[in-house]
C-alpha cells in the first residue's frame, strides 16, 4: 500500500521560531511592566483596607458609646421599677403563693397604668401577665437569656434591665425582675412610657452611622440589627432574607462576617457589636452592616490595567521587529535542509545531504544521514519478517483444524456419558424406587421402614439431578425460535401435578413467547414451596400483565430465605439452610429458562412470613410475534 504524503503546515518555520521568541520575552516584558503596576494596586488595595478598618472601628466605637448614653439613661427608671414591685409582692403574698389567684388588673391599675405585669415559672414560660399577646411566651427559645432570668430567680435579689424590644409587638419597653418570696416564680415588670421613650430615641443610631458614611467615600449604606435580625436603623433591602441570615449568624458566631454582592458591585460586612453585660438580663449585642462600593476601587484598578497593557504591546512590537530578522537569516540553512529530506522521502534513499552554516546544521545533516541508513535497514528487517510470519500463519491453520477436531471428539464423549447418565443411571434409579416403595409396604410398622424412608429419600435427589442435568442440557441444545404458549394452561396441568392441594391462581388469558421447558419453571417453583414449607404450606399464583410483558408471582406461607442466602439463590448449586435443601440447580435451571425466553427473575420476603418468587415473560401477538 503506497504511504501517504505527510501534510505541511500552512505557516513556515520561520513563524514559529519569531513565535517562540515572542514567548520567550513576553514575560520578562510583563514582569517589567506589571512589577510597577502590582506595586500601585497593591498600595491602593491597602490604603482602602486601612480606610475600611478606621470607618468599622468608628462604627463600633460610635455604637457603645450610644449604648452607654442609653444605658445611663435607662438606670434612671431602676427606682421607679423596684417600687413597682411593692404591690406585686403584696399581692402575690396575698394570694398565699397561687399565681391565679392574684388580680393582676388591679395591681397595674395601682402602679398607674404604665407598667405590665407578668409571671414567669421556673420552665421559663409566661403563665401569666396583664400583657396578653406575650401569655404563654417560652424563654427557652433564647437559651441565654433563659440562663439569666433562671440565676436571677434563684439568687432572690432585684434585678433591672435594659430597655429592649417587647419580643411580641415589637413596642420598647423598660423590664426588671424580682424573684418570688418563695422563689417558685419570676415576677417581672414592663414599663411602657412613650415621653421617655421619645427622649431616648433622640440618641438615634441612624443619626450616628450617617456621619460615618459621609466620612469614607466607599460605604454606600450601613445598617444596624439586633439580635433577632430586626433592622434597628437604616432602609429595606430586596436581598434581606440573605442579608439577615448573614447577620443572624453573624450574631450567633459573635463575628465578622463578609459576602459580596455581584450584581450592585459591592462588598458587605457584618460586624458584631458586643454590647453583653452582667448587669443585665438582656443582650442588647448588635450586628452592623456595612456595604462598601467596590466599583470605586476597580474603576481605579481598570486605568491603571489599561495603561500596563498599553506599555506591554509596545514592548512586544518592538521585540518581534528585530526577532523577524534574526529569523530569516537562522532558517535559511534549514530550508535547504528540508529540499533533501523531501527527496529522501520521495524514495531517494541514496540521496546526499550535505547542509552549510553553523555546526548545528552540520552535525543535523549527519544525523539524518544515519537515520536514512537505519531505515533501509530497518524496511529490509521487516521484509524478512513478514515473510516468516506467512509461514507461521500457514502452520497455525493446521494447528487449528486438529484442535478443532480434537474438541469435537470430547464434545461427542461428554454427550455419551450424559446419554448414560439420563437413561441408564436415571433407569436404575426408578427401578430401584419401584422396588424400595415394594419393600417399604412389606416392612411399614418395622423399625427398619424409617431406614428406608432415608435410602428413598437419597433415591428422590438422585432422581432430580438426573432430571435437572437432562433440562439444562435441553436448554443448551434447543435453537428453535419461540412460540405462543398458553399460560394458564400450563399453570393449571402443573397445580394438577402438585403434591399439594393448597394452591391457589388468579388465572390468565395472556399467551406468552416461550417452549415446551416453560412448565419446568412452575414444578421447580411449587416442588421448593412444598419442599421447604411442608404439607401445611399454601401457596398463592398470581398473574398480572403489564403492557408487553406479563409478571407472574408465586407466594407461599412457608419459613422464607435467610438473609445469608438470598443473594446467591440462583446461583448454579446453590442450596437453601435446613434439611431439605436439594440438589442446588432448580433455581438455577428456573433462571435460565426465563432468562433464555426475555425476562427477569428475583425472590422477596412476604409480608407475614414466607417467600415471594416473580419473574416476568413477554406477551406473544397473534401469530406467535413478541
Amino acid at each position: 500500500m503506497p504511504m501517504k504524503k505527510a501534510v505541511r503546515p500552512s505557516l513556515p518555520l520561520a513563524f514559529y521560531l519569531l513565535l517562540a521568541i515572542l514567548l520567550a520575552m513576553a514575560p520578562v516584558v510583563y514582569l517589567i511592566s506589571f512589577s510597577g503596576y502590582a506595586s500601585v494596586r497593591q498600595g491602593l488595595e491597602a490604603d482602602t483596607g486601612v480606610l475600611q478598618d478606621q470607618t468599622e472601628y468608628s462604627i463600633a466605637l460610635a455604637m457603645r458609646l450610644l449604648g452607654a448614653g442609653k444605658k445611663l439613661l435607662d438606670d434612671t427608671l431602676d427606682n421607679e421599677m423596684r417600687e413597682g414591685f411593692v404591690p406585686f409582692v403584696a399581692e402575690y403574698e396575698r394570694a398565699g403563693g397561687d399565681p391565679g389567684a392574684m388580680d393582676l388588673a388591679r395591681v397595674k391599675e395601682d402602679l398607674g397604668g404604665r407598667m405590665d405585669l407578668y409571671i414567669i415559672n421556673e420552665d421559663g414560660i409566661i403563665e401569666y401577665t396583664t400583657h396578653i399577646p406575650e401569655l404563654g411566651y417560652d424563654f427557652r427559645n433564647i437559651p441565654d437569656f433563659y440562663d439569666r432570668i433562671t440565676d436571677i430567680r434563684l439568687s432572690g435579689a432585684f434585678s433591672a434591665d435594659r430597655v429592649v424590644v417587647d419580643l411580641t409587638t415589637g413596642e420598647r419597653r423598660k423590664y426588671a425582675y424580682l424573684p418570688s418570696p418563695d422563689r417558685r416564680y419570676l415576677l417581672e415588670l414592663g414599663l411602657l412610657d412613650p415621653e421617655f421613650l421619645q427622649q431616648r430615641e433622640e440618641l438615634s443610631y441612624a443619626d450616628a452611622v450617617d456621619e460615618v458614611v459621609k466620612s469614607d467615600p466607599h460605604v454606600s449604606t450601613i445598617r444596624i440589627f439586633d439580635f433577632r435580625g430586626e433592622r434597628i436603623a437604616g432602609e429595606a433591602h430586596p436581598d434581606d432574607e440573605r442579608r439577615v441570615a448573614l447577620a443572624r449568624q453573624a450574631y450567633r458566631e459573635q463575628t465578622r462576617l463578609e459576602a459580596e454582592d455581584t450584581a450592585r458591585g459591592e462588598v458587605i460586612r457584618y460586624i458584631y457589636i458586643d454590647r453583653a453585660d452582667s448587669d443585665h438580663a438582656s443582650d442588647t449585642s448588635m450586628v452592623v452592616e456595612v456595604a462598601y462600593n467596590a466599583k470605586v476601587v476597580e474603576e481605579k484598578i481598570a486605568g491603571m490595567f489599561s495603561r500596563h497593557i498599553r506599555t506591554l504591546f509596545i514592548g512586544i512590537f518592538l521585540i518581534a521587529a528585530l526577532s523577524l530578522i534574526a529569523v530569516r537569516s537562522l532558517t535559511r540553512p534549514m530550508r535547504t535542509l528540508v529540499e533533501d529530506v523531501d527527496a529522501i522521502a520521495g524514495g531517494d534513499l541514496d540521496r546526499h545531504i550535505q547542509v552549510g552554516g553553523c555546526d548545528e546544521f552540520a552535525h543535523l545533516s549527519e544525523s539524518v544521514s544515519v537515520m536514512v541508513a537505519s531505515l533501509k535497514e530497518t524496511l529490509q528487517k521487516l521484509q524478512d519478517s513478514e515473510r516468516a510470519l506467512i509461514r507461521h500463519n500457514e502452520t497455525l491453520e493446521d494447528e487449528i483444524q486438529e484442535r478443532t477436531a480434537a474438541l469435537d471428539e470430547s464434545d461427542r464423549m461428554a454427550s455419551l456419558l450424559l446419554d448414560i447418565m439420563g437413561h441408564d443411571i436415571g433407569g436404575a434409579n426408578n427401578i430401584a424406587n419401584i422396588y424400595s416403595d415394594l419393600l417399604l409396604s412389606d416392612l411399614e410398622g418395622t423399625p427398619e421402614a424409617e431406614h428406608l424412608r432415608k435410602a428413598k429419600a437419597g433415591l428422590a435427589k438422585s432422581i432430580e439431578i438426573v432430571h435437572n442435568v437432562n433440562t439444562i442440557r435441553h436448554i443448551g441444545e434447543r435453537s428453535e425460535a419461540f412460540k405462543a404458549v398458553d399460560l394458564d394452561r400450563v399453570i393449571r396441568d402443573e397445580i394438577e401435578r402438585a403434591p399439594t392441594s393448597r394452591i391457589t391462581c388468579s388465572g390468565t388469558t395472556a399467551s406468552v413467547l416461550a417452549d415446551d421447558l416453560l412448565p419446568e419453571v412452575f414444578s421447580n417453583l411449587i416442588g421448593n414451596a412444598v419442599k421447604f414449607g411442608g404439607p401445611e404450606v399454601w401457596i398463592t399464583i398470581q398473574v398480572e400483565e403489564c403492557d408487553d410483558e406479563v409478571l407472574v408471582s408465586i407466594e407461599d406461607t412457608g419459613p422464607g430465605i435467610p438473609d445469608t442466602v438470598r443473594p446467591r439463590l440462583f446461583d448454579r448449586l446453590a442450596r437453601g439452610g435446613g434439611g431439605a435443601s436439594g440438589s442446588g440447580l432448580g433455581l438455577y435451571i428456573c433462571r435460565t429458562l426465563i432468562a433464555r425466553y426475555g425476562g427477569r427473575m428475583w425472590a422477596e420476603s412476604r409480608e407475614g412470613g414466607g417467600t415471594v418468587v416473580r419473574f416476568t415473560l413477554r406477551k406473544a401477538r397473534e401469530g406467535g410475534a413478541p
